[in-house]
């Protein structure tokens, strides 16, 4: 089944991090940081299937050697807070074969060339867990000048005032502030990136014949009222393999039940609830008859016990059987006890709604300790 993942995150001095260390990792290579001196071997690490950098037309084509890429951007970001790099990773379809896979990311990645970025992506297929084939993705973050020169990040304006003059600061300077120098940083930009992978994706799966199709929205923005599970990755993919318990298989395990019981509560809500509304358009101001009694009729005629003389009030009976289950064993007898039931339920729902909240704040922690953990990977790599 396809699966929609695309996290996105930055590479940044003041984590600890190298790009160097990174595009080592993630391409399965041997690379020599020349900003610290440190050699970063990864070529035993293997699962590695495709590496390739793909660069702007003003780029300089000594940037397609991995190592005079990313060493070219140690050098320029020479600052002990300064942002590397830009990670994108995401999930590729297990159903698609493997050069399929590598056309999508590859269409991908161009998007980014397009606009002006360096991108170094690498396609993971690990060799112990083949149905977790993922893609990283490297991009820069300076504009390329049209010499080749990396270009800067920002740039100085100053403020004005009415008159389009300057405004001093009172310190003998002016007032200024700073401005990108491209809009890879907005905001929107992120929710545009996750978007068109989604859209890379299915059109993939319509192009080789496959129903299934993802979507780049949270459950809560598709109108779906679930739960997302979390990303799993290799290490605990294998380790639940193996019948190990892990602390993200746990936290999808909850989540996948709270899911089921949420659907089965809201579903009943809905079957009950449009039933007895069907029910009450047709009482009159007769004394109702037992509701238990008055279905077991129901159930009769359409079993070809009794004329079906109601059949067009209760045509739906035969394929809900579960509502009648549910009110022999709730002892409901009236609709009003159907109703007060039908409420006790919807106080359940929300209920359940508060604690599956509490559960998206134990992913929100358990994702700040996975990236403590790519912190402590990064400086003491393996």
């Amino acid at each position: 089944m396809a699966i929609y993942h695309c996290s996105i995150k930055l590479v940044k001095h003041s984590m600890g991090r190298s790009v160097v260390a990174a595009a080592a990792y993630r391409s399965g290579t041997r690379l020599v940081n020349e900003w610290d001196g440190m050699t970063h071997d990864y070529t035993k690490k293997g699962g590695v299937v495709h590496s390739e950098i793909i660069l702007p037309a003003h780029a300089p084509l000594t940037y397609l050697d991995r190592s005079v890429l990313w060493n070219s951007v140690e050098k320029i970001e020479n600052s002990r807070t300064a942002q590397l790099a830009r990670e994108i990773e995401i999930a590729l379809p297990n159903e698609l074969q493997r050069d399929e896979q590598i056309k999508m990311v590859h269409d991908y990645c161009a998007t980014f060339a397009d606009v002006g970025m360096c991108v170094d992506f690498s396609i993971h297929a690990p060799l112990k867990e083949q149905e977790n084939v993922h893609a990283h993705i490297l991009l820069t973050l300076r504009p390329i000048r049209p010499n080749g020169e990396w270009g800067a990040k920002c740039r100085k304006e100053y403020d004005l005032d009415d008159r389009s003059q300057r405004i001093s600061d009172g310190k003998g300077g002016w007032k200024n502030h700073r401005v990108n120098t491209t809009d890879w940083n907005d905001p929107t930009k992120a929710e545009q990136w996750r978007e068109a992978w989604a859209e890379i994706v299915n059109q993939a799966l319509e192009r080789n014949g496959l129903s299934e199709r993802v979507d780049h929205r949270s459950y809560k923005r598709q109108g779906v009222e679930q739960v997302p599970t979390i990303h799993m990755g290799v290490a605990a993919s294998q380790m639940e393999k193996r019948g190990i318990a892990t602390e993200k298989g746990d936290v999808n395990r909850e989540i996948a039940q709270q899911n089921k019981l949420l659907k089965e509560i809201k579903a009943r809500i809905t079957r009950l609830y449009n039933w007895s509304k069907e029910q009450s358009s047709e009482a009159t101001s007769k004394e109702q008859p037992n509701l238990l009694e008055w279905m077991k009729q129901a159930w009769d005629q359409q079993h070809g016990v009794v004329p079906h003389t109601r059949y067009g009030a209760v045509k739906n009976l035969k394929e809900d059987a579960a509502i009648f289950n549910f009110i022999q064993a709730n002892g409901i007898c009236s609709l009003d006890d159907l109703h007060g039931k039908i409420s006790s339920m919807q106080d359940d729902y929300y209920a359940l709604r508060g604690k599956i909240v509490s559960v998206e704040k134990e992913i929100a922690q358990l994702s700040k300790h996975l990236e403590q953990g790519h912190l402590w990977q990064a400086v003491f790599p393996t």
